[in-house]
């Protein structure tokens, strides 16, 4: 496991008991998080009707063309400003 690996799967477990994020924060995280994980967002966009579907789908969108290091790179930095 390389060593930008280690880093993200602790940030992963470091960032699980933390409570009380504001939606932005915990958005970007998942947005990085997917970005790392799978990569550019694909399917369509939820309905009007889905806000949180919707929510989660743009932030991930935003991250599109950015690279999984450079993903898991931000998702560390990231909780490292939150997660103390």
């Amino acid at each position: 496991m390389s060593d930008l690996a280690a880093r993200f799967a602790d940030a992963q477990a470091r960032i699980k008991p933390v409570t009380g994020l504001g939606n932005d924060v915990m958005l970007a995280m998942y947005a990085l998080f997917k970005q790392a994980t799978v990569g550019d967002v694909s399917g369509a966009r939820p309905g009007m009707l889905d806000l949180r579907g919707r929510a989660k789908y743009d932030a991930w969108a935003e991250k599109k063309g950015m690279t999984k290091d450079a993903a898991m790179t931000a998702y560390v930095a990231l909780v490292d400003r939150h997660a103390r």
